[in-house]
């Protein structure tokens, strides 16, 4: 074991997950990374499960390791998590030890054009930080090492300050507020006294109901399935004014009718259904905006023409950027929205596997399963 000066004693050797053949994960022993420069050393306290956790570690994309698919390549996935700052880098004054931090994805590499422009989930370098390609790009649990594993090495850039009296549960939700956050802020962010539709009341799209709610979007609208009516529910209790179960009403229709026949201004769309887009469109009045937040399986038929002759504006975002993870941070310590209500389940390290298995097959409605990594 080793001690950092002035800092808590830090093990040599950790347990991590890895992923081995795709949806094949095995606890193992690692070496405890070490922070470098603009870098600290993050023992993780808990972690949620995301549905790009599924693809990854069924499918592989978007993840990017060593210039390829992460299987076995001693890979630790997970991305959702929090924890405490034990070890600084050189020239870190940011953050003292003894902090405890929510973390984002992207640090992206810093000086690519993305980068500079503040864009760094759509960094010109992803996935190039191995061997001689090292650009110094990072995305933990895409392109580095994640968070299924006792400690995690973050670029300052990456971390928000978590509030004492916030839960770890709750902190493993200030991510998925941020993706929600980034969504409405591509598409112009002054949704005050604007309608808004939410597609598919997964964790984004509910974050993306409190989100909007707190920025004073009005009326607020959140469409399910009747397999949904819980998560339906639970949009009411975040903010939503009105719900849609599209077994009961045509959502198109649903939305002219509430919004006297004008439509929204806006729709983040979070379903990844086949025909999401041309439903959004037409939600929406001429002018309107699309965000897509959601990741479909299979390529999907666009009606560009009406996009065109409509001049809807469609955007595509990719994790949490332009420090929307800050923003959302501050709506819930100020307890604008209560993201907790979408947290379900929890499970401890040891139990990743039969974690993962909740959030793929909605094993008791599940919809945010946290993983605490210690007692």
């Amino acid at each position: 074991m080793v001690s950092a000066a002035s800092g808590p004693v830090i093990p040599g050797k950790m347990q991590a997950w890895v992923l081995g053949d795709p949806g094949a994960l095995e606890l193992i022993e690692k070496p405890v990374p070490q922070p470098g420069a603009a870098e600290v050393l993050v023992r993780i306290d808990a972690i949620a499960v995301c549905a790009t956790d599924l693809e990854v570690i069924y499918h592989g994309p978007p993840a990017l390791i060593q210039g390829g698919e992460p299987f076995n390549k001693n890979f630790t996935p997970g991305h959702e998590y929090m924890g405490t700052v034990v070890r600084l880098g050189p020239g870190v004054d940011e953050f003292e030890l003894g902090a405890r931090v929510a973390v984002e994805v992207h640090a992206g590499c810093g000086r690519c054009e993305r980068c500079r422009e503040g864009m760094y989930t759509a960094c010109l370098n992803y996935g190039m930080n191995y061997g001689d390609r090292n650009r110094g790009h990072r995305a933990n649990g895409f392109t580095t090492d994640g968070g299924f594993a006792e400690y995690a090495v973050n670029h300052v850039n990456t971390l928000v300050h978590v509030p004492d009296a916030m839960s770890d549960e709750e902190a493993t939700l200030i991510v998925t507020a941020g993706t929600a956050m980034y969504g409405l802020d591509v598409m112009g962010g002054l949704i005050a006294g604007q309608a808004l539709v939410v597609t598919g009341p997964g964790p984004i799209g509910l974050m993306g109901v409190g989100v909007a709610k707190a920025l004073g979007a009005q009326p607020v609208i959140l469409t399910g399935t009747r397999a949904d009516q819980r998560r339906l529910e639970l949009g009411r209790k975040l903010g939503a004014d009105h719900i849609i179960n599209v077994h009961d009403e045509e959502a198109i229709a649903a939305v002219r009718r509430i919004t006297e026949g004008k439509g929204c201004h806006y729709v983040l769309e979070c379903s990844g259904a086949p025909n999401a887009v041309n439903e959004a469109a037409r939600m929406l009045n001429r002018g309107g905006r699309i965000c897509l937040a959601a990741f479909p399986r299979e390529p999907a038929l666009v009606d560009v023409a009406y996009l065109v002759s409509n001049n809807i504006y469609l955007f595509g975002i990719r994790g949490e950027g332009k420090s929307a993870t800050h923003r959302a941070a501050a709506l819930m310590q100020q307890q604008r929205f209560d993201a907790e209500l979408i947290h379900t389940h929890t499970f401890a390290m040891q139990e990743v596997p039969t974690a993962i298995r909740y959030a793929r097959e909605r094993i008791d409605d599940a919809i945010k399963v946290v993983v605490k990594m210690r007692h």
